[in-house]
């Protein structure tokens, strides 16, 4: 009768999960292994189940089923270690540890699970497994980043300090490794040099600098085993999510969340790789475990509207990030994020004044996560959607002023005043020096092969206009050139096929115009922009 029982719930769970319910689907499976624990089939749905969101004690259960009964995998296994950890049981978590050495994927993170287990326990040099690594770039890699934690765990500061200052000539450390350096060395009263591995203009570090200069602790500190061990799964989920193993990634993240369930960095990865796998509410569900006053809930704000807008909801996420920088409005970020939203809505002007805002506040000495020509450019391109164009030329110059040597600026400012036919010999030259820097650019090249066309040279244009559609055979734009150049070489089966081509991808207006010449040819009031 309990089998019995214990089925019914496991194909109640199968259904509700396929109705779109995990966490219902979540808690029948948890019924149905507590009836039926010996049941594999069941221990690994269940064990499944207990990733997709994100049940700590769904997940540790299950992985004992499987233990019990000799199915256990290596993620099961490292479930088990992560479990001892997180209950400070050592002696269970170098068992597990042991047990977790021979798998090709966890071996070379041994000596640095090992490292954290010592911090843990209080027993052993925790450098002294890092010296055990030869010949292995891979576990040497992946060591080399927690080096400077271990020694800062050691209480030896200005070796840790040392340490991260080697790790960062090799590349810019990422921003929650820098802010975890720092909230450690600020809570041991090193405030100064905490605030020294705050520089840069990204987001999160922008926030940490103000919570550490207004007296305010950071959180994401990577002091204990759990933090360290978390940390470590989460760079192993990003190589395993470019392997194209999102599973595995998603299991390595989870389980991050399930040993620093107090760090932002490991919601922020699951958030990502759910959304990545189009769980949109689970990401959402993620990102609600992100404090409101932590460095990286700005990150985590900016991956929820992401996530909002991508999932068809653009109008609330214009909403949040209103009310975003109403609540903020010192936030270069915030309003540049809002503008975004709002050209994305074709709500070009406003948009406009969202950059305006962002614009008035770099101009006012506000660190900005982006270069102030960025802005200009964006500005520039909502003034012009919007129908202002001599405002919109304005910003756009102002962009090319700050920023010459930018293909994106050259090309957007040369070709709206192509689309415009107006100062076609400049606008020619400014795309030509966009094509000189990036010459293997489908777009630039369109927008240099469009030029010729413009100017009457049509056998020039083909040659440019197909090097651009080898380049992006599916742009819709670049195929109606195509087809238009074509079609004024009297190349009139060629001209349709191009258009045909654009026709698949086009949209509202371009479709129409598209259809007439597929219908008709080419006419003065058809031509494309």
């Amino acid at each position: 009768m309990q089998e019995r029982s214990a089925l019914a719930d496991y194909a109640r769970a199968r259904a509700t999960d396929s109705f779109g319910a995990p966490q219902d689907a979540a808690r029948r499976y948890a019924a149905a292994l507590a009836l039926s624990p010996d049941n594999p089939v069941l221990a690994a749905a269940a064990f499944r189940q207990a990733f997709t969101v994100g049940d700590k004690a769904l997940a540790v259960s299950a992985a004992r089923a499987l233990d019990k009964g000799g199915k256990i995998g290596p993620d099961g296994r490292l479930v088990l270690f992560a479990d001892a950890v997180s209950r400070k049981d050592w002696k269970g978590a170098r068992i597990e540890l042991d047990r977790l050495r021979d798998d090709p994927i966890f071996s070379h993170l041994a000596p640095t699970f090992d490292a954290w287990v010592a911090v843990g326990s209080g027993k052993g040099d925790p450098l002294a497994p890092l010296a055990t690594i030869k010949n292995n770039p891979f576990a040497a890699g992946y060591a080399s980043e927690h080096r400077p934690f271990l020694l800062f765990a050691k209480g030896k500061t200005k070796e840790g300090l040392a340490a991260l200052q080697a790790l960062g000539q090799a590349g810019p450390l990422p921003p929650r490794l820098s802010i975890a350096a720092a909230a450690q060395l600020a809570r041991k009263g090193n405030r100064k040099e905490a605030l020294g591995l705050l520089e840069g203009q990204s987001p999160s570090l922008v926030a940490a600098r103000a919570r550490l200069a207004a007296g305010k602790p950071l959180r994401n500190s990577m002091a204990t085993a759990g933090q360290g061990i978390a940390e470590l799964l989460l760079r192993l989920a990003a190589d395993a999510s470019a392997a194209e193993a999102p599973e595995l990634a998603l299991t390595l993240s989870r389980t991050a969340t399930f040993l620093a369930p107090d760090n932002a960095s490991p919601w922020l990865v699951t958030a990502e790789l759910l959304a990545a796998q189009d769980k949109n509410e689970g990401a959402l569900a993620a990102l609600e475990k992100v404090p409101r006053d932590d460095a990286l809930q700005v990150d985590s704000a900016d991956l929820r509207l992401r996530i909002l807008s991508g999932s068809g909801r653009n109008e609330a996420a214009v909403t949040e990030a209103r009310a975003f920088v109403a609540a903020q409005p010192a936030s270069v970020a915030g309003w540049s994020r809002l503008g975004d939203l709002l050209s994305a809505d074709t709500k070009h002007q406003q948009a406009a004044d969202a950059y305006g805002k962002a614009l008035d506040l770099v101009r006012g000495g506000a660190a900005a996560p982006q270069p102030e020509w960025g802005l200009w450019l964006l500005k520039g391109g909502a003034l012009t959607e919007a129908g202002r164009w001599d405002e919109g030329k304005a910003a756009l110059e102002q962009a090319y002023k700050l920023a010459p040597d930018q293909a994106v600026v050259l090309n957007y400012l040369g070709y709206s005043q192509l689309e415009r036919r107006e100062n076609l010999a400049e606008a020619e030259r400014l795309i030509r020096e966009a094509s000189k820097l990036q010459p293997d650019d489908a777009s630039i090249t369109d927008s240099l092969g469009w030029a010729h066309y413009v100017r009457g040279d049509v056998a020039k244009a083909i040659e440019l206009l197909e090097r651009a559609a080898r380049g992006q055979p599916a742009d819709t734009a670049i195929n109606e050139h195509l087809g238009d150049a074509y079609y004024s070489a009297g190349r009139r089966y060629e001209a349709r096929y191009a258009w045909q081509a654009a026709l698949i991808y086009a949209e509202a207006d371009a479709a129409t115009r598209l259809k007439s010449k597929i219908e008709t040819g080419l006419k003065p009031s058809l031509a494309a922009p």
